[in-house]
């Protein structure tokens, strides 16, 4: 999943079916890539438990089964787009992105805020159209302020999202990417509000 680590997502991997239930029972995701052809448990029985234990987490199905019997099988078990191998990395890419906006509601690749613009395709980020120069994980916590829409995000998600399994955070990284942000900010009309003891929000400025 180098591919989609250099995309900007956050990637645990498991190496099987079991591996993959308690990282689910035990992390929070924004998305799932599932091989059906997973050893000690089969991903049709990985994504049934976990639609039985009421999680919407969406789910691509990712194999080399091409039979309409088997497509209809994994869309019928609860996945939510299907993938046959071999495919294009841009193809995967964009359908994740594309899964990742329909969870957050979202039908245009771009979310905008004031005179900020964020596009989730192009993985740019603009103000009044001047493009800011920002890290893969600056975009990365812009993009989650942005698509809590003027809520309140939780430190540790922020923490979670940029850790994979193997790739450390240290505690005041979140901080420091804030502080990056909060300065590339400056002359446009957001701003990052941090409250205490809660988490971080993006809000217009008042005039």
């Amino acid at each position: 999943m180098l591919a989609a680590r250099q995309a900007g997502f956050a990637v645990d991997w498991s190496h099987d079916g079991v591996q993959a239930e308690n990282a689910l029972a035990g992390f929070s995701y924004d998305a799932m890539l599932l091989d059906l052809g997973l050893p000690r448990r089969e991903g049709l029985e990985v994504l049934r438990n976990l639609r039985k234990r009421g999680k919407t987490l969406p789910v691509m199905i990712l194999t080399a089964r091409d039979t309409v019997e088997d497509r209809v099988r994994g869309l019928d078990a609860g996945a939510d787009d299907y993938l046959l191998k071999p495919f294009a990395l841009d193809e995967l890419l964009a359908r994740l992105r594309a899964l990742l906006r329909r969870a957050h509601g979202l039908a245009d690749t771009r979310i905008r805020m004031g005179r900020l613009e964020f596009d989730s395709v192009k993985r740019q980020a603009s103000v009044d159209g001047a493009p800011l120069a920002l890290s893969a994980r600056e975009m990365e916590v812009l993009e989650i302020l942005l698509n809590h829409g003027g809520r309140v995000t939780a430190k540790e998600a922020i923490t979670d999202r940029l850790t994979g399994w193997g790739e450390g955070v240290g505690d005041n990284a979140v901080e420091v990417y804030i502080h990056r942000l909060r300065r590339k900010l400056e002359g446009s009309d957001v701003l990052i509000r941090t409250l205490r003891g809660l988490g971080y929000m993006l809000e217009i400025e008042a005039e």
